[in-house]
C-alpha cells in the first residue's frame, strides 16, 4: 500500500503539497524532510531508499520532487506509475507557480487529485494495476535503492565536516588577529621607551636652541 505522498520543490526542500494517513507519520515525515534537504540538482533524478519496513520512493521533474512511502511489499513499478500520474497532473496545474511559493503547503487543494489517484493504486491486484504491471513502463530495475541510514548518515558526516571546517577558519582568523595583536605590543614594548626618551630629548634640545 501506498502510505503517504509528499510534493516538494527541491531548490529549498519547500513542502508544497503532502497526503497523509490518519495514524502518526512523524518519524518518517521528518525522515522526508532530511532527504529532501539533500537533494539537489545533481541528486539521482529516480531513487528508492528503504527505511525499516516501509520505501521512499521519488522522482524530480521540473525541479519538484515527488516521493511517496509506501510498504515494501508494494511492486515499485507501480508506485513510480503512481508518481508520474501525479507528476503530471501537478505539473500542469501548478508547473508555474512552483518557483514563487513562499509558504510550506501552499498548494495543498491539489491533496484531492492525490487521494483521487491513490485510491486507484492501493490495491496492485487490480486488472487496471496488474495491466499497467505488465506496460512497457521505464525499466525500475535500473533505479537505484539506498539505505535510509547511508544517506541521511552520509548527509550528517558532510554537514559535520562542513561545520567543523568553518570552525577551524574563524579561529585561524582569531589567532591570526591575536599574533598581529602581539607583535604590535611586542614593538611598543621594545621600542616604545626609547622612542619616548629621545622624544624628550628632542623637546629639550629644541626649547633650549630655539627659546633661550
Amino acid at each position: 500500500m501506498i502510505q503517504s505522498t509528499f510534493i516538494a520543490r527541491v531548490a529549498d526542500g519547500l513542502f508544497l503539497a503532502a497526503d497523509e494517513e490518519s495514524y502518526d507519520l512523524t518519524e518518517y515525515r521528518n525522515q522526508a524532510k532530511l532527504l529532501l534537504k539533500r537533494l539537489s540538482p545533481q541528486s539521482d533524478q529516480r531513487c528508492s531508499i528503504e527505511t525499516g519496513n516501509l520505501v521512499f520512493h521519488y522522482l524530480i521533474e521540473f525541479g519538484v520532487c515527488y516521493l511517496c512511502l509506501c510498504e515494501r511489499a508494494y511492486p515499485r513499478k507501480l508506485a513510480f506509475a503512481y508518481l508520474e500520474d501525479i507528476q503530471q497532473e501537478f505539473h500542469e496545474k501548478y508547473g508555474d507557480q512552483v518557483g514563487t511559493v513562499a509558504r510550506p503547503y501552499a498548494l495543498m487543494k491539489f491533496d484531492t487529485y492525490i487521494q483521487k489517484v491513490k485510491k486507484q493504486y492501493q490495491d496492485s491486484r487490480t486488472q487496471r494495476n496488474l495491466n499497467k504491471l505488465n506496460e512497457d513502463l521505464q525499466d525500475v530495475t535500473r533505479i537505484m535503492t539506498k539505505n535510509i541510514q547511508d544517506v541521511l548518515g552520509r548527509g550528517e558526516a558532510l554537514d559535520r565536516m562542513s561545520t567543523v571546517s568553518k570552525e577551524l577558519s574563524d579561529r585561524s582568523k582569531t589567532y591570526h588577529m591575536q599574533a598581529k595583536q602581539l607583535n604590535l605590543q611586542a614593538l611598543y614594548q621594545k621600542y616604545g621607551p626609547p622612542a619616548i626618551v629621545l622624544l624628550i630629548v628632542t623637546v629639550v634640545i629644541y626649547l633650549r636652541f630655539w627659546w633661550w
